[in-house]
């Protein structure tokens, strides 16, 4: 596996386990947070998020447009910015698997609710971060190491598929 694969499979392994990215639409307005979800966990297939109809990411999405989120992992051990297209798209079978009560605790009326929409983000490519420990950093660099030399292998710019 080269170190670009290894680093988008830590991608994909952090996105499932922390899910809270700052989401947007190119060129209209600020990012949020929104929860991704993986439909069944799987990496490289659309990241789905719910919103209401009411937001300023449901509407700017509308008829799909370019998209973005940034993420950073929990742990602070890994960071990416992510472009794609988002796009609503309430299939009833995305949200039927992925319906949960996290999810069903903002729509009064489930899954029926008017008020719900599902976008769907079709991760395109990635620069992604691997963020090296500052205090092992520091001490490399005490003891004459170029911090550098160390990082240059931890960024990646990855086609997703």
């Amino acid at each position: 596996m080269t170190d670009d694969a290894k680093i988008e499979a830590k991608f994909w392994k952090a996105l499932k386990s922390d899910m809270t990215v700052m989401l947007g639409v190119e060129g209209e307005g600020d990012a949020q947070p929104m929860t991704a979800q993986l439909d069944g966990g799987e990496e490289g297939g659309p990241i789905w998020f719910f919103t209401s109809t009411e937001t300023d990411l449901a509407k700017a999405s509308a008829g799909g447009k370019a998209g973005m989120f940034h993420f950073a992992s929990k742990n602070h051990e890994l960071f990416a910015s992510v472009r794609g297209r988002l796009i609503p798209d309430n299939d009833r079978d995305v949200i039927d698997r992925l319906w949960n009560p996290f999810v069903a605790a903002w729509y009064e009326g489930g899954k029926d609710d008017p008020d719900l929409a599902l976008l769907r983000f079709d991760a395109e490519r990635a620069e992604i971060w691997e963020n090296e420990n500052g205090l092992f950093a520091g001490l490399k660099m005490l003891f004459g190491r170029d911090p550098k030399a160390d990082y240059k292998d931890k960024v990646a710019e990855v086609r997703l598929r």
